[in-house]
């Protein structure tokens, strides 16, 4: 009964979902040549031995790269399908892996949709990344005996109170599992607290999550446009609030020729990040327009391009991670220590609590949680290369400490379909 009025409710709310649906193709035409896919309806011819891994945006489809690039190495043979549900997320599979995969949109978690789903595309297996527990998609795999594995998960203690509230909802939908990979021993007793039975530690996918080809060479280009001998502050992939919080403590920071290159997290707001800019007497130059190094009045660089993160991270002397200087839950601040950055962190990275917690134990990471500590730890930081480059070092340790995720789900993957094989 509890999943009737969950799905009674998602029906009751499909003209909603529609409309917002219509608005973001409107806002974001990538999405509109695929918009009926996430109502189920698929022009994608199937193909046999089906893998299927849902990678629901960007972070997850680079987390999951080294394990898709292994599963096409081991089963040539069969394909792979990537689900999303991003245009960037479906972008970045594009630039990714091309056509060696399949990818399409997941429809919405409602009974008729994903039974569609399933019933086009008939995948041997099915792999969620993280923490996509869609309570209908799972009751229909259980039903149709396909396997899924929650791989690289994990939950927060906000997001387990929340799941504990849906009682028999959430435990169900959990003991449908074949086997929830945890990052962490602290996610897995989360989810055996929630009802899970078949929980294993596998550790974190996004540290074995390489750097693309071509970093150095794209890093080097925009250290050069942005000056070589200027002190370059990143902030990466920076949440709706956390810009003025940003601009509040360069105006408090005297440091000569300092240049800092703000990057939004969502396309979507390149436009009000400008605005702000503006309305701000900020002098900025955008980095779709840089063709030659920067003027040495520019402030502020809008890194309004896709794609370039690596680069961007590269290219910096310090790097801020977005979205946890307000409660979002923090980024991914893996991928500028696996660079070998120092690393400055808001006080909400419960999405990646282990890590961070890690990173600021090491010596790799600095907590600020306000404007003016950003500011005192810009001052004292970028007086201190020796620091910077000791900090970047325990980073980068840190993640070579890190390493065998990937190889530790291919193995369960590869138990996973044996299994299917022989039953």
């Amino acid at each position: 009964m509890p999943r009737f009025f969950y799905s009674a409710l998602l029906t009751f709310l499909l003209p909603l979902l529609a409309a917002k649906l219509a608005l973001r193709c409107i806002k974001q035409t990538a999405y509109r040549p695929h918009w009926r896919e996430r109502f189920g309806f698929y022009r994608l011819p199937r193909q046999s031995g089906l893998i299927w891994l849902h990678c629901v945006s960007v972070g997850e489809t680079r987390a999951a790269a080294p394990l898709i690039h292994a599963l096409l190495e081991q089963y040539p043979e069969r394909s792979l399908l990537l689900t999303h549900s991003s245009p960037s997320g479906r972008a970045t599979s594009e630039a990714l892996f091309g056509n060696r995969v399949q990818r399409a949109y997941l429809p919405y978690d409602l009974p008729f949709m994903v039974r569609r789903f399933l019933k086009h595309f008939q995948p041997d297996l099915g792999v969620l990344l993280e923490t996509e527990i869609w309570f209908n998609l799972l009751a229909a795999c259980q039903q149709r005996q396909i396997p899924v594995l929650l791989a690289n998960a994990r939950l927060s203690d906000k997001s387990a109170r929340g799941y504990a509230k849906l009682g028999s909802l959430a435990q169900n939908a959990l003991l449908s599992l074949h086997l929830i990979a945890a990052q962490t021993p602290n996610d897995a007793k989360r989810f055996q607290s929630l009802g899970a039975r078949r929980v294993e530690t596998l550790g974190n996918l996004k540290f074995d999550a390489l750097p693309p080809s071509g970093t150095e060479a794209a890093a080097q280009q925009l250290r050069c446009w942005f000056g070589m001998q200027r002190p370059v502050f990143l902030a990466a992939s920076t949440r709706e609030g956390e810009e003025e919080l940003i601009l509040d403590a360069l105006a408090a920071t005297p440091i000569d020729d300092l240049l800092t290159v703000i990057v939004p997290r969502h396309p979507q707001r390149f436009g009000p990040v400008e605005a702000l800019l503006k309305r701000r007497g900020v002098a900025y130059e955008k980095r779709s327009q840089l063709i030659m190094e920067v003027n040495r009045c520019t402030q502020v660089i809008l890194g309004d391009s896709m794609g370039e993160m690596y680069a961007y991270y590269a290219s910096a002397d310090l790097c801020l991670i977005g979205g946890s200087l307000l409660p979002f839950g923090g980024q991914n601040l893996i991928e500028a220590m696996r660079l070998g950055k120092p690393v400055l962190l808001g006080a909400h990275t419960h999405n990646f609590e282990h890590a961070s917690n890690q990173a600021v134990d090491q010596g790799a990471a600095l907590r600020v949680n306000s404007a003016q500590e950003i500011s005192a730890a810009l001052l004292t930081l970028m007086h201190q290369p020796e620091r910077l480059n000791k900090m970047g070092t325990k980073g980068l340790n840190l993640c070579q400490a890190s390493l065998g995720a990937t190889a530790k789900t291919q193995t369960l993957i590869a138990a996973t379909l044996e299994s299917q094989a022989g039953t």
